[in-house]
């Protein structure tokens, strides 16, 4: 059983936080005061950023493979990265100053800059500003519609933090937030929406309900103690059929999405089959971690977790080949 409130562990003598990956740049090479603030961003936990940033890939690479590669694409793909890592951290910052009271209660959070007390809610709530405004600026580099979708992409950042609180599916809300960037990047070469970015915003939307189903069985036993919900506690035992079920609908959609936008613009069949292997590799990999999974070992629920980075990247790669033909 997991550390609880009633069992208290002071916090690491040098900051770092509990789940954070080992000897990680954060706690090694950055300066001591950026630390706190670092940490409260979750850089020393990149997974986040690669999750966030991932279907903002998926969503232009789409885009350019049922259209053409433009040379602005390259600032769409490199905006979107520095996008997510202060979007990401931005989103961190906000959930740590709503969750300060749960996150001292849960062996897993309490090492975090707030409950630890490295940074304050006012400190935390200044940093929130400075990330979000050098975000803005990145997204005023974009055409009109992308910056529409981009503002409207605070209301379910805003909202996540407080979902485990009055819904057992939070991680719908997670995926609402953090797949936002198949419909902005699309936009963003595009210049208008259309149906083959949502299938793939719906795509992702599944694979967050896979991925942080698997993360959140750690902390389901705190989770139960101070009445925080979650799909991981909904699911119990059930876990592997509905694991396999939302990797089935992510497969399809992103299958779905790719002859949705590529069909139509009578693509090279080539780049078709193409994309269209990136979403079978995905699947497979999704596969892979369902046959690895362990939902009573913490330690195997974090490391296949992780391995989320390679599995959105199966598709980004075969749709950048594909964009390229």
């Amino acid at each position: 059983m997991t550390e609880t409130a009633e069992t208290p562990e002071a916090p690491d003598v040098d900051g770092r936080v509990a789940d954070a990956v080992p000897e990680n740049w954060v706690d090694t090479l950055a300066p001591a005061w950026t630390r706190p603030y670092l940490r409260l961003s979750r850089a020393d936990r990149p997974i986040g950023t690669w999750l966030l940033l991932l279907p903002c890939w998926w969503g232009v690479l789409l885009a350019a493979a049922s259209t053409s590669f433009k040379l602005s694409d390259l600032w769409i793909i490199l905006g979107c990265a520095l996008g997510a890592f202060l979007m990401r951290g931005a989103g961190c910052t906000w959930n740590d100053i709503t969750d300060r009271d749960f996150d001292a209660q849960v062996a897993r959070t309490k090492s975090r800059p707030i409950p630890s007390g490295q940074v304050s809610t006012k400190q935390a709530l200044v940093w929130l500003g400075i990330q979000t405004g050098i975000a803005a600026c990145i997204l005023f580099t974009f055409n009109w519609a992308t910056v529409g979708l981009g503002i409207l992409a605070l209301l379910p950042v805003a909202v996540y933090p407080f979902a485990k609180r009055f819904t057992w599916w939070p991680q719908v809300f997670l995926g609402l937030a953090f797949n936002w960037g198949a419909l902005l990047a699309w936009t963003a070469h595009t210049g208008s929406l259309g149906w083959p970015p949502v299938i793939l915003y719906v795509a992702g939307i599944s694979w967050t309900l896979f991925y942080d189903t698997i993360y959140a069985h750690q902390d389901k036993e705190d989770d139960a103690l101070i009445g925080v919900k979650s799909t991981a506690r909904l699911f119990g035992e059930n876990t592997q059929p509905w694991l396999r079920g939302f990797l089935i609908a992510a497969v399809l959609l992103l299958g779905v999405a790719v002859i949705a936008a590529m069909v139509p613009a009578q693509a090279n069949v080539l780049a078709l089959v193409l994309a269209l292997a990136g979403a079978w590799g995905f699947g497979w990999h999704m596969l892979w971690q369902l046959r690895q999974l362990d939902t009573e070992d913490a330690d195997n629920c974090l490391r296949l977790f992780r391995s989320n980075r390679d599995a959105g990247l199966i598709p980004a790669v075969f749709l950048a080949a594909a964009a390229l033909l």
